[in-house]
């Protein structure tokens, strides 16, 4: 039975496997195997694209990181203490500063001085003809003449009749009117005079001098300009003159610290167009508070020998000033928000806070802050407009304030 089924099974494969049935399995194996290497050839192509591509997006991420990465510079804000400084604004001044106007109306004949010349004091700047004061004059002259004739004959009249009273020729009350009549031609004498001298004052201004040596800063003249001495329209400045050394230079000190005003005290002056800081020192103030801006008018005076100094200059000169105790800081850390003013806090791990602030004084470089800052807090300088509150920044520097 066992060997019936063995033949049977083979007579079954024998009939089962056609011709060339080995050939066609061999082939299907290696498509089978040709089709796996494929599979794995493209596997591997996939997955190093796959690779290649999350490595070009983790470069592309950080190279959106770096470019999107906020670089700032900070400073940490401190307490005014002693020997601190404040800067404040101010505009150089001559020390003596005057518009040169005509006391005589008449016509400009000529003028001597230019805008930027040097005069001394009493120097010759421009020559007013002044017909109509001339004709004036000779008739105050022919006046006083008129005057002195009248005068004259009185006196001889109240001289004849003074002898006729002695004599009881005349009445006393005829001798005093003689009299009387002297004394009045003797008053008009007097202001016929004065009248003359007058004139002639007024005849001597036709010649504009210079009042003190200075610097013609201005000429609104020109020959045959008609000027007004005032008393028959607005008068005009002829020139503005201005001594320039030394300078004036005002400035306004908070009230916070006018207490450490101090006469003689030491001032850092600088112009920006300026390489060298100036140096003057406070010689007056105005000794109260101006109740509108609550600020002390302080003068300093600067020496300008050299002449490298302009009146009407921008400066900004730094006063010392005790300690206070106020926050300060520079005013370019100044946000301006819709809601207030904002100033950008870094914190230990590199985040931004946008505080909202008191503003105090502005000290010109630096202002005081009365509430919203901490000492030894690190702030951001020139922060962007975009910067918002929570964004990490990188500091690229720590600047002094």
């Amino acid at each position: 039975m066992t060997q019936d089924r063995h033949a049977t099974l083979g007579i079954h494969r024998g009939a089962s496997a056609p011709s060339g049935g080995i050939p066609r399995i061999r082939t299907l194996r290696r498509a089978s195997r040709f089709a796996l290497g494929t599979i794995a050839v493209l596997a591997i192509g996939a997955a190093l694209g796959i690779a290649g591509r999350m490595a070009h997006s983790r470069d592309l991420q950080a190279a959106t990181r770096r470019q999107q990465a906020v670089y700032v510079a900070t400073t940490i804000v401190h307490r005014a203490r002693a020997g601190a400084t404040v800067d404040l604004p101010g505009t150089l001044q001559g020390y003596f500063e005057s518009p040169i106007y005509a006391r005589a109306s008449g016509y400009v004949r000529k003028w001597v001085y230019d805008i930027g010349a040097r005069v001394p004091k009493g120097a010759l700047l421009a020559v007013v003809e002044t017909p109509e004061l001339d004709q004036e004059l000779q008739q105050a002259v022919a006046d006083r003449a008129r005057a002195a004739a009248a005068l004259t004959i009185a006196k001889i009249t109240a001289q004849r009749w003074a002898v006729l009273l002695q004599r009881d020729a005349v009445s006393r009350q005829a001798a005093d009117e003689r009299r009387s009549a002297a004394e009045q031609a003797q008053a008009t004498l007097a202001a016929a005079d004065a009248n003359v001298r007058r004139l002639r004052a007024l005849k001597g201004f036709q010649r504009v001098l210079a009042p003190y040596a200075g610097v013609i800063t201005r000429r609104d003249v020109d020959v045959g300009d008609l000027v007004n001495a005032g008393n028959g329209g607005f008068p005009s400045a002829l020139f503005h003159i201005a001594q320039i050394d030394p300078l004036r230079l005002y400035i306004d000190v908070p009230q916070r610290y006018a207490p450490s005003v101090r006469i003689d005290e030491p001032v850092t002056v600088t112009q920006s167009e300026l390489a060298t800081p100036l140096h003057g020192k406070v010689v007056r103030t105005a000794h109260a508070i101006d109740p509108v801006s609550r600020t002390l008018r302080v003068e300093v005076d600067l020496p300008n020998r050299n002449g490298r100094l302009l009146p009407g200059a921008y400066v900004e000169a730094r006063m010392p000033v005790g300690a206070t105790g106020t926050l300060l800081a520079p005013d370019d850390a100044l946000l301006f928000r819709a809601a207030g003013p904002r100033i950008a806090v870094i914190d230990a791990t590199g985040r931004v806070h946008l505080r909202p602030v008191t503003l105090g004084r502005d000290m010109g470089r630096t202002i005081e802050i009365l509430r919203g800052l901490h000492d030894g807090d690190r702030i951001v300088r020139n922060p962007p407009d975009s910067l918002a509150d929570g964004d990490r920044v990188s500091v690229i520097s720590d600047r002094a304030r």
